[in-house]
């Protein structure tokens, strides 16, 4: 393991010094964030090599309007609120789930608990918060399927569930093309497959490398990107194949497109992006809250002062936010990215200060 982690150190130095400028990688995933910290990697690389957390935090990236349609739902006394417990805490507009108070805001394990719920009480209509990327999508489907099957029509979706290839892109295209290459998600790649990446690879022409989020593997990820770099080259490679292929998982995909398309929606820090939110097929559409309430437009609204926007596009470290550490923390967060285990913000109080 030594041997491993020197000779990808090496590499690293190796290609940067080659390269002889200011490199930028983005860690896409929240996950990598906090490896990266605990594992101290940033004490292994070199001055010209600066790391970006990016929009991989999946309660980090849900944007303000969502939350408060939670809120307004939450408020109302024909509803239960089915959400896992990162969703708890995040602030909306007229605070947070918790601040609430109320008896019909019920912190869940699964979907299928969502599911459950409904079946419990059927004069009520069960919500569930359905936020993350492509790992937590197959879940929600399967939890309308059931639903469908069973009957169960006082359940229903709130699907906040995103697509990151797409974010990727519209991070390039106007926020910040001054990323020089992306080490890929682990756990969305093993559902999407490494390929999938190759509208970044190709179009963008930077650098994707995925990987697990161990120590070595996060190193091994980035000697390959400074690789590339310093060979003047762009394209996909993995140091996780033991879960990671270049097709993804085929079975998930299908679950997914059988009962979602993409359509156009709302990321904190990106604003709206083309085909980059999920929502049910309309055959389904008896399941979706903003069908079955009747909302016709989420509206968007940052909290005053915040930066979670910069800090998820890679514009700026959490620390150069004038709140960090003082009006907003783990124990008082303003935004998102200091509630989420997954936030840069939270990672950056809890490890770099």
């Amino acid at each position: 393991m030594l041997e491993r982690i020197e000779q990808a150190r090496k590499t690293i130095h190796a290609s940067c010094e080659k390269v002889g400028r200011p490199i930028q990688v983005m860690e896409v995933c929240g996950t990598h964030t906090v490896s990266i910290f605990r594992h101290g990697i940033r004490t292994l690389l070199p001055e010209n090599l600066k790391m970006l957390s990016g929009p991989g935090c999946p309660v980090c990236v849900t944007d303000q309007g969502y939350i408060d349609v939670v809120m307004d739902l939450a408020r109302r006394d024909d509803t239960i609120i089915a959400t896992y417990g990162d969703m708890i805490r995040v602030p909306g507009k007229g605070g947070s789930l918790e601040s609430l108070h109320r008896n019909n805001i019920k912190v869940v394990l699964s979907t299928d608990d969502g599911l459950t719920l409904a079946k419990k009480h059927p004069d009520k209509i069960v919500v569930f918060v359905a936020v993350g990327f492509e790992t937590t999508t197959p879940p929600s489907a399967v939890a309308v399927m059931d639903g469908a099957r069973d009957g169960v029509d006082n359940f229903c979706i709130l699907s906040g569930h995103k697509l990151v290839v797409p974010a990727m892109q519209a991070l390039l295209g106007s926020k910040n093309d001054k990323i020089d290459a992306f080490l890929c998600p682990g756990h969305v790649s093993v559902i999407l497959g490494s390929d999938a990446y190759k509208p970044v690879v190709e179009e963008f022409k930077r650098p994707c490398v995925v990987a697990g989020f161990e120590g070595i593997q996060i190193l091994e990820g980035l000697a390959k990107i400074c690789e590339q770099i310093a060979a003047g080259t762009a394209e996909i490679d993995s140091v996780y194949g033991a879960a990671v292929t270049p097709q993804g998982n085929k079975v998930a995909w299908k679950i997914i497109t059988d009962m979602f398309e993409p359509c156009d929606g709302a990321w904190r820090g990106l604003g709206v992006i083309p085909s980059a939110t999920m929502k049910l097929k309309d055959q389904y559409k008896q399941f979706d809250a903003l069908h079955r309430f009747g909302i016709k437009e989420v509206p968007t609204e940052e909290p005053a002062g915040c930066r979670c926007g910069e800090v998820l596009c890679g514009l700026i470290d959490p620390p150069q936010c004038s709140m960090f550490g003082k009006k907003c923390t783990p124990d008082t967060p303003v935004g998102p990215c200091m509630v989420s285990t997954e936030g840069a913000c939270s990672a950056w109080y809890k490890y770099g200060r």
